[in-house]
């Protein structure tokens, strides 16, 4: 695997059921529905039913969510952390 220095991030999804991520770094809003978060590498939305976050190590950057996942979507790969309010109005 090359290193490009940027960070890691690691995702695992088993039977569409439970998912592994790990290099998280910010949890921005979560509910049933969808789960959007910030990894070493950028934005991630989870989209499913009855999603719930079992496990968040803010120390490890590991969290796991169990739920039935619909859909795993990339965002900004430059954006890591979200923007504060000056930065979504210069946006």
């Amino acid at each position: 695997m090359l290193d490009t220095g940027q960070g890691r991030h690691n995702l695992i999804l088993e039977n569409r059921k439970n998912l592994v991520l790990t290099g998280v770094t910010d949890v921005d809003n979560f509910d049933e529905g969808s789960i959007l978060l910030y990894t070493q590498l950028g934005e991630l939305i989870i989209k499913g039913k009855k999603l719930h976050i079992n496990v968040m190590n803010v120390e490890t950057g590991d969290l796991s969510v169990e739920g039935d996942i619909c859909a795993v979507i990339y965002g900004d790969k430059d954006r890591n952390k979200k923007a504060n309010l000056l930065g979504k109005l210069f946006k």
